[in-house]
């Protein structure tokens, strides 16, 4: 069988390759023929050198089309991975997370000549290489997965050492840029791109089709906000040194959360070296006996009802007897009080009172309509469901009047108090930024009337009552303090020493009810007395003070300008040990 119907019989050729083939074939025989065989070695040779030729230009054709182009080719396939997850800013446009390109690190050992000295180099080079996994890939007999999140400049390091069977890949690592700051709030994502916690959780699915847009996603928090809120609250978390603690800074008008902080705190980088303990975002996911702060719910309540006025007298000379319970004041005042001065003294006994005279279905059907017994309405898929009396009689009112008996997270109680001091209406938080000007609407739990005398009355306890420690010139601060004891198993019992130390904080007070206003709470799990302290470890004495300074500091951001008080200066004491020993 000649070459032509032996190499080149197929169908599909080119039919001026297929003729030139033939013409080459027809060319040797006639050498061959007319017995002058050099004239055939010469046509061979000049065959073989085209065949050479044309390899040769093939490939450089190929080496060069991957010179020119391989680089736009590799950036197209990998600007997926680093792009996987928009990037997270605050309401400001300061970056809070980001995806970033990184390599992993793959071994094949049939293609290493020395494993010693290979395993020596990337030793060397990489610290956080485990030893261990790097001896099985050596000892393998496929090529495997390694290490990853190589930075581009730890690629390179390894790429210098001309390693033979060492490989990389590109891969996507999201990235948080401020650490631990905020971390509760932003959350992380997995290895695959899918977010676990927080806001990227909470608008997962947002965020993975924003990065094809490259429009980041801003949050609600404002990281000066954030910054302030966060000093403030490590700072007493030093002083007191709690089980845990957390500060919050809401809109009233917006519910947007302006600043959420929780400790202890992990790096959402390395959230994997944390704890769930320290990864649990108390302010969303633990529930507490809140103490005396909800004695605002119950004082809103018997306004909003009209069981009571400002100016309507309890009797607390004495303890009240409700059933089988007896309820005291921690510094008993012995004497009738009026109902600012019930709250301005935190006394259990008026607050009782006023709750009984406001009925258990009533208390109840309030309790409901703030959002108190259900989870807070927020996107953080980490939002707990609060601990609340399974019968509204007269003890469960008794006792949760003042803050007893129910539970309820932290970001619920800011929720419930944005309604009291926002003009009666209850909107949802929200850790999503809202355009300027956005109206958030809300049912209506109370009257404009309650929310403007809950403000006067909330001031007056930072003049006048046991939230003294909080006031700051010219600002119109208003609060509560609130202290309430832990339920011990152990003793099947309220352990005295055992609290939740906090402040409900609200400024300014002056104006209408749309005048721009902003919620802070601090709390403390647990908190240690101290010497400063005089022994106590209430919400007078150990978040009070860290709320004041929190609204000091972040005033300027947020616009508020000190101004005189209105009316007849009030002067501004410091408060007794008594009066912040009662601060609960």
């Amino acid at each position: 069988m000649s070459l032509g119907q032996n190499a080149f019989g197929r169908r599909g050729l080119p039919r001026w390759l297929v003729e030139r083939v033939w013409g080459l074939e027809h060319a040797f025989e006639r050498a061959r023929a007319s017995g002058r065989p050099e004239d055939d070695t010469r046509l061979r040779i000049f065959f073989v050198l085209v065949l050479f030729s044309l390899g040769f230009l093939w490939l450089a054709v190929g080496a060069t089309r991957a010179a020119l182009f391989s680089d736009a080719r590799h950036s197209r396939m990998a600007a997926p991975l680093g792009a996987s997850r928009a990037d997270l800013v605050d309401r400001n446009g300061m970056l809070l997370a980001a995806d970033l390109l990184h390599y992993g690190l793959y071994i094949d050992p049939r293609e290493i000549w020395d494993p010693g000295e290979t395993r020596r180099a990337l030793l060397s080079t990489l610290p956080n290489l485990e030893p261990q996994r790097l001896e099985r890939a050596l000892r393998g007999n496929r090529r495997i997965f390694v290490l990853g999140a190589l930075t581009p400049a730890e690629r390179n390091k390894v790429h210098q050492l001309g390693l033979p069977g060492v490989t990389f890949e590109p891969e996507q690592r999201r990235v948080y840029p401020l650490g631990p700051s905020a971390a509760h709030i932003i959350g992380f994502s997995d290895a695959g791109g899918e977010g676990l916690s927080g806001a990227e959780a909470a608008f997962n699915e947002e965020i993975r089709a924003g990065a094809a847009s490259g429009r980041p996603a801003p949050l609600s928090i404002d990281l000066r906000v954030q910054g302030a809120l966060e000093d403030e609250l490590w700072k007493a978390v030093a002083e007191f040194t709690p089980k845990g603690a957390v500060g919050l800074v809401t809109d009233v008008h917006t519910g947007e959360i302006l600043g959420l902080a929780s400790w202890p705190v992990f790096d959402p980088n390395k959230p994997g070296k944390a704890g769930v303990y320290a990864q649990t975002n108390r302010a969303a996911a633990s529930v507490f006996e809140m103490g005396s702060t909800f004695k605002g719910f119950t004082v809103a309540i018997g306004l909003d009802t009209g069981v009571a006025t400002p100016e309507t007298t309890f009797d607390a000379t004495q303890p009240f007897k409700l059933g089988y319970r007896t309820i005291h004041d921690y510094h008993a005042a012995r004497k009738v009080l009026n109902l600012v001065e019930v709250f301005q003294h935190s006394s259990n006994i008026g607050t009782a009172k006023l709750a009984v005279g406001i009925g258990p279905q009533r208390m109840g059907n309030y309790f409901s309509g703030l959002g108190l017994t259900s989870p807070a309405k927020v996107e953080l898929i980490e939002t707990a469901r609060p601990l609340t009396p399974k019968v509204w009689n007269d003890d469960a009112v008794a006792s949760t009047s003042f803050g007893h008996g129910i539970n309820v997270t932290p970001l619920a109680l800011a929720r419930a108090y944005g309604a009291v001091l926002n003009g009666g209406k209850l909107i949802p938080l929200t850790v999503r930024k809202l355009e300027p000007g956005t109206k958030v609407d809300g049912p209506r739990v109370m009257s404009e009337r309650t929310s403007l005398q809950m403000l006067s009355i909330m001031r007056a306890n930072v003049t006048g009552g046991s939230g003294k420690s909080a006031n700051i010139p010219g600002l119109a601060v208003g609060g509560k303090t609130g202290t309430g004891e832990k339920y011990d198993p152990a003793i099947r019992g309220y352990n005295h020493a055992k609290q939740v130390s906090s402040f409900a904080a609200i400024f300014p007070t002056h104006g209408g009810v749309d005048t721009k206003r902003y919620f802070v709470l601090i709390l403390l799990d647990e908190p240690r007395a101290t010497a400063r302290s005089a022994g106590y470890a209430t919400g007078g004495w150990v978040a009070a003070p860290a709320a004041g300074r929190v609204i000091e500091r972040i005033a300027p951001f947020l616009g508020v300008q000190r101004r005189p008080e209105l009316g007849q200066a009030i002067p501004v004491e410091q408060p007794t040990v008594e009066e912040l020993g009662e601060g609960r």
